[in-house]
């Protein structure tokens, strides 16, 4: 027989989850997601992925502000729920809800704990040329991913081209592939938390909008990996004229010296490279601003007098 569970997620990267714990028989009460947000050109308000999801399965939705508010933690305590499951939510449950469930709150988190605790794992690995990754399964606690491990996939081969929103959907979904069988031996007692070990803690940083501009002067390999770490926020950007310039893709050369200062341009056999501090990028695919992503070819073929010119402030 399922448990009654309610569920927090808002991006399309919890889906997954939400489908393994209705697969697997367990009653939703509820899903909590993200309040609707205006999105596009038209700055029209849409609804979170997972509410879109929930409520086209009949499954009651509330999307509080903050729940903090006494009023939610009442709602959340009258239901009389076996467990909370907490996917990409996109806020932090306060202690007075972690303590409401019977068996806790479960969580996916898209490392392998307690390496990158944090609201960005996928993107660290990303940047610091991690070799592998991974997924913990594990209960919420009151500190930021410091609670048990209830289980961790095998390690995910990191190759070197894996770009931040498809690396982040691959591991919640090895994640929803492991949750059914956590939550069971969670019920039976099977399934043992194991504390972290402290000693091996690495804590990441909320993204924001600036980390995404390029400094040239820094190692070709190292801006590489911000063009697919920053895929699709905030981006790896840069300038051109006063403009701004998103660097989509780009592949690396050479990573001893390279010809002229960092951010100069230059073209060869009708292809676009840049200097940086050390080592040089072929840019493959930008998006000047106001237009759509291109390939460096088109970019070269629309834009007068690139090369000899400086990217960056």
């Amino acid at each position: 027989m399922g448990l009654k569970v309610t569920f927090f997620g808002s991006p399309k990267e919890a889906l997954p989850a939400l489908e393994k714990l209705l697969e697997a028989g367990h009653e939703l009460l509820a899903v909590y997601t993200r309040p609707d947000r205006a999105a596009g050109r038209s700055r029209r308000s849409r609804p979170t992925a997972v509410k879109a999801a929930a409520e086209s399965r009949g499954i009651h939705v509330e999307t509080p502000r903050s729940l903090r508010d006494t009023v939610v933690q009442e709602q959340l305590r009258g239901q009389n729920n076996d467990l909370f499951v907490v996917v990409a939510y996109g806020r932090i449950l306060p202690p007075e809800i972690l303590n409401i469930p019977r068996l806790g709150v479960v969580n996916i988190h898209p490392s392998l704990l307690p390496r990158h605790r944090g609201p960005s794992p996928v993107s660290t690995a990303i940047l610091n040329g991690d070799s592998e990754t991974g997924v913990t399964v594990m209960l919420l606690d009151e500190g930021m991913d410091s609670g048990p491990v209830l289980a961790q996939s095998d390690p995910v081969a990191l190759v070197g081209d894996e770009r931040a929103e498809e690396l982040t959907a691959r591991l919640f979904e090895i994640g929803a592939d492991m949750l059914p069988n956590v939550i069971a031996g969670l019920e039976n007692g099977s399934t043992k938390p194991v504390s972290q070990d402290e000693s091996q803690v690495t804590v990441t940083s909320l993204i924001e909008k600036e980390h995404g501009q390029i400094d040239w002067s820094h190692s070709a390999s190292s801006i590489e990996r911000m063009t697919r770490a920053f895929d699709p926020w905030p981006g790896a950007f840069t300038s051109l004229r006063g403009k701004n310039l998103k660097i989509i893709s780009a592949a690396i050369t050479n990573t001893g010296s390279s010809e002229g200062s960092p951010g100069l341009m230059q073209i060869r056999d009708r292809k676009l490279f840049v200097a940086t501090g050390k080592g040089e990028l072929e840019l493959k695919e930008v998006q000047p601003e106001g237009k759509r992503p291109m390939s460096a070819q088109d970019f070269i073929n629309g834009t007068p007098d690139l090369a000899g010119t400086k990217l960056g402030v």
